[in-house]
């Protein structure tokens, strides 16, 4: 089937908005980022990352900071708070981009939503990039990161007793990988906010193959952020890359799950929400229909996407006590 007869099948299932961001994608006729090096996809996502997103919030509190890694590297992160003032909940965000594109930068009108809906404060962080900076690099800093803040909260002005952590698609993984190093550490979580978060080893659930293809996120473009990421097969089994094959998942943080449904990751999502599920674990999972992969930061043509930024918002405010 080629590719334009594949795009209407699809089509049907998607939103009229949708479609018409997939049309003028289509259009645009960019390289794929897969035909890129890694430095040249950096470049194209971050030029598009604003092009689709709501109004960017003014915000109380805009701070740049570093965090320590373990091996003494300062890993940039932004601080956002919708009022000044001491005891705000703390949420860690992790950025989504395979791993290997995507930052602060790209990420920053979505961190500004959650932190102006949610009324907490947001930290942003630059966890290392492969193929330069290879598994568990991404997890280890992620780790970091949520044990310092842990720590340091309440000098920043964040409640440590009310902390979570999120992310969308690979944040989401690092996100769900943190809230069970969280749990083996005995540091509480409020709250674990997953946006279709990656969790399986081998991307081979039936989604992978319906949406394979023209939604966004493409089979090839997968396979080439994993293969920067993940170049020994043999590590895909970790479950700091799969957290989907974690031994148990008792007593992780409650969650918020929310996925798209014409997206390659939806199966694994669903999965994951299941599997936690049947550990005890609290789970509020939302499926947004006719959207695809990265919809979360389409809120300026996608409804979806700011009815998603206010649901994960308010769990984050039922997580934190602030309703």
């Amino acid at each position: 089937m080629d590719s334009h007869s594949q795009l209407h099948l699809h089509h049907a299932r998607l939103t009229p908005q949708m479609r018409g961001v997939l049309e003028r994608m289509h259009r645009a006729r960019r390289p794929p980022l897969h035909s890129l090096s890694p430095e040249q996809a950096r470049a194209a996502y971050a030029a598009g990352a604003d092009v689709l997103e709501v109004p960017r919030a003014v915000l109380a509190r805009v701070e740049d900071l570093h965090i320590p890694a373990r091996d003494g590297h300062a890993l940039p992160a932004r601080l956002y708070a919708p009022r000044t003032g001491a005891g705000l909940p703390l949420l860690l965000y992790l950025h989504g981009g395979g791993f290997t594109i995507g930052s602060i930068a790209t990420h920053d009108v979505l961190c500004r939503e959650l932190a102006r809906l949610a009324d907490c404060m947001v930290v942003s962080l630059d966890y290392r990039l492969a193929p330069e900076h290879p598994f568990p690099t991404a997890s280890n800093d992620a780790w970091d990161a949520l044990a310092w803040l842990a720590a340091h909260a309440d000098r920043l002005g964040g409640d440590r007793t009310r902390l979570a952590v999120g992310g969308d698609s690979a944040g989401g993984t690092l996100a769900a990988v943190n809230a069970i190093l969280a749990r083996d550490a005995g540091l509480g979580l409020a709250l674990q906010l997953l946006i279709y978060p990656g969790t399986t080893a081998h991307q081979d659930t039936a989604s992978h193959q319906t949406f394979a293809r023209d939604l966004v996120l493409e089979a090839e473009a997968i396979a080439w952020f994993f293969g920067h990421y993940v170049p020994a097969r043999a590590e895909r089994e970790d479950w700091r890359f799969a957290p989907l094959l974690a031994p148990d998942l008792e007593g992780v943080a409650p969650a918020w799950i929310g996925l798209a449904e014409c997206d390659p990751l939806v199966d694994e999502g669903i999965e994951y929400a299941d599997k936690l599920r049947a550990a005890g674990v609290a789970v509020d999972l939302e499926i947004y229909r006719g959207v695809t992969h990265e919809f979360i930061k389409m809120g300026r043509v996608i409804p979806e996407a700011r009815q998603a930024h206010q649901h994960a918002a308010s769990a984050l405010r039922r997580a934190f006590d602030l309703e």
